[in-house]
This record gives structure tokens, C-alpha cells and sequence, in this order.
């Protein structure tokens, strides 16, 4: 059901969401970018519609929320381990249709492929998802290219002015908050703000890319690799802000005060740095950069597909935009195709 809301009464609504909710979104952090003076967009809590940002899309991608950087799966003693507690409240992640899409690739992954994953499980279960539209197609994103720059998929979808907010609730564990509402309104006015609200999406980007229809075995030694492998510093950026990508390495943290007790977790890693294929007798799957890099494009765009029957890449261009040496994935992909390979 769609909603018309007074700015104010939208402010409102919304604390009273927080109540209930951990909402999580894309805000500004200024002085964290690169420099000094300059802000990043990423993920944080939010308690105000007016700390998110809706105009510009985020840096990273909103998976931070569903998987943290640096999660403690248990903790032990000498004879004993035990799960830590989940989050005592729900969230609400707000989020565009390209990162809605990747999160089907994260269920796929976590929850499909093969035994399900405990930690992933059970907050995701415990999480609903708000649509940010997009009025207008961001730089970097290819989105209409890969088929993901609309959906249906959510549970909530606000629109946000400085007069109005549009919403369109699915969710019937939401709608209790938008029926109070309208029973606080008076009865002309509620008539007027129940309503039809369509999302806003991209029909068009500045970037577009072409998937391969096949491939040879010759891609594994095409010069593209080695071209941009030399470039490449292994920085792991583009892991880090992908919405799909979800390597991880596992830590045993040990307690100064009692050595045989302490943490186990589950921390961020990337398969573009160096040492993560290594295997014991000191052997590497993937010694090159351009390796690394060939393995990282394929599985996008082919490896989850012969599994998945869908691409693992949703186009949201957050890597094209973050690479300091200014590797393009859109490119490595058009020529790829352009050249049948």
C-alpha cells in the first residue's frame, strides 16, 4: 500500500521505527576519505531520514550490514566453546534494487550452496529491506546492462523530499506503523494519502557492457590479464566494496591474560592479495596479479553462472569507480565479448 506523508509526520514515523529496529543506511562519514578533508560514503546506523543519503550512491556496498568486517563466531576456554548471542533487535537495511539483487546472490551463496551458513542465517532472517530508487543512473553503474535495475524485491520503498515522503509497504510486519498513521490523521487527510507509489529506476547508464555468449579456452591466456595484472597492486579495494564478493580468512585471537582461552572469527579477505591462495608446503593457486585478476572476472561473469544460472556481478559499478589504478572490469568484459572469446 502506497503512502503520502507530511515530511514531519514522516520524521516521526521513522523514530518510531528506530524503536523497534536497527536501521542501517548510507550516511556520510566526513574526514574518512582518502584525505583528510574529504567523506566517504559507507554504511552506519542511522536514527534521522535526514542522515541518509539518498542522492549519491554509497562507496561500499551495504553487505557490512548483514556481514561484518570482523565477526567473533565463538569463544573458548580450555574445555569449553560457546556461539556469541545475536543482535537483541531486528534491522531494516536501506538499500538500491542493483544491492537487492546482490543480495540474492549473497542467499545463494550463504544459504544454497550447500550446508547453510549459521551466522549469516540468523541475522538475515531477522532483516527487512527498504528500496532507495534511483531517479537517475549513478557514473560507474551498468546495472540495466546486467538486468538488475529494477525489482520488486523489498519490503518497504521510500521516497524522501523536503516536504513529503512516498512509501510503498509490503511488509505486513511494517504496515502496523503506517496504519497507525493514517488512524492519528484526520479523516480527509488520511483519505488523501493512501495512494500508489511506484519506485523510481534507471531506464538508461553512461556505462554499458556486453557479456560474453561463450567461452573458449583461450581466455585463460588472453593478454588482457598480464596488460592490466601489471597494474594491478593487489590493494583488494574492489573486493572490499563489491556486493557480491565474500572471501573470507578465519582468526584465533588469544587473550593475553589466559593464552588457552579467547576468539574465534570470521574476518574480510580478498582473493587479489597476496598470500591467500597459499596452501601448506608453500605452493599458491594464484602467484600473479594477473591471475588473481583473471579469477576474480571469470567467477563474475561465468563460474557462479554454470552454477547459479545467473551472473554473480549486479553492475553497480562500485569497483570501477574505487581502484586506484584505474583497472576497468567494464572494459575487461566488452573485450572479452568483442572479441569472442
Amino acid at each position: 500500500m502506497g503512502y503520502k506523508i507530511p515530511r514531519e509526520a514522516a520524521d516521526n514515523l521513522f523514530k518510531g521505527l528506530g524503536k523497534h529496529y536497527e536501521i542501517f543506511a548510507p550516511k556520510v562519514f566526513s574526514g574518512e576519505g582518502c584525505f583528510s578533508d574529504t567523506g566517504i560514503i559507507r554504511y552506519g546506523t542511522v536514527r534521522t531520514l535526514a542522515e541518509i543519503e539518498f542522492e549519491k550512491k554509497s562507496d561500499y556496498s551495504f553487505k557490512e550490514a548483514l556481514l561484518p568486517i570482523n565477526e567473533t563466531c565463538l569463544y573458548f576456554t580450555e574445555n569449553t566453546s560457546s556461539v556469541p548471542a545475536g543482535e537483541e533487535k531486528k534491522r531494516l537495511i536501506f538499500l538500491r534494487s542493483c544491492d537487492l539483487h546482490a543480495l540474492r546472490r549473497l542467499d545463494a551463496i550463504y544459504l544454497e550452496n550447500g550446508p547453510e551458513d549459521f551466522y549469516y542465517k540468523r541475522r538475515r532472517e531477522r532483516t527487512l529491506f527498504v528500496l532507495m530508487g534511483c531517479p537517475e543512473t549513478c557514473d560507474t553503474g551498468f546495472c540495466v546492462s546486467m538486468g538488475t535495475a529494477q525489482t520488486d524485491a523489498y519490503d518497504l520503498y521510500l521516497k524522501v523530499s523536503d516536504t513529503f515522503v512516498w512509501a510503498d509497504c509490503k511488509s505486513k510486519e511494517l504496515s502496523p506503523f503506517f496504519k497507525g498513521f493514517l488512524e492519528e490523521c484526520e479523516p480527509e487527510t488520511a483519505k488523501s494519502v493512501s495512494l500508489q507509489v511506484e519506485p523510481e529506476f534507471p531506464k538508461s547508464n553512461k556505462e554499458s557492457v556486453t557479456l560474453p555468449v561463450s567461452f573458449s579456452d583461450d581466455i585463460l591466456s588472453h593478454p588482457i590479464w598480464e596488460a592490466y595484472g601489471n597494474r594491478c597492486i593487489g590493494c583488494g579495494r574492489c573486493n572490499f566494496v563489491c556486493p557480491t564478493c565474500t572471501c573470507f580468512t578465519m582468526q584465533d585471537i588469544h587473550y593475553r591474560d589466559n593464552e588457552k582461552a579467547g576468539e574465534r572469527r570470521r574476518v574480510w579477505a580478498s582473493c587479489q592479495v597476496d598470500g591467500y591462495t597459499d596452501i601448506a608446503g608453500g605452493n599458491s593457486f594464484r602467484k600473479s596479479q594477473g591471475d588473481r585478476l583473471r579469477f576474480k572476472a571469470l567467477h563474475k561473469i561465468r563460474d557462479f553462472e554454470k552454477r547459479f544460472d545467473y551472473p554473480m556481478c549486479v553492475g553497480c559499478g562500485r569497483c570501477e569507480a574505487v581502484c586506484p589504478e584505474y583497472i576497468s572490469y567494464i572494459n575487461i568484459i566488452n573485450t572479452l565479448a568483442k572479441e569472442g572469446i
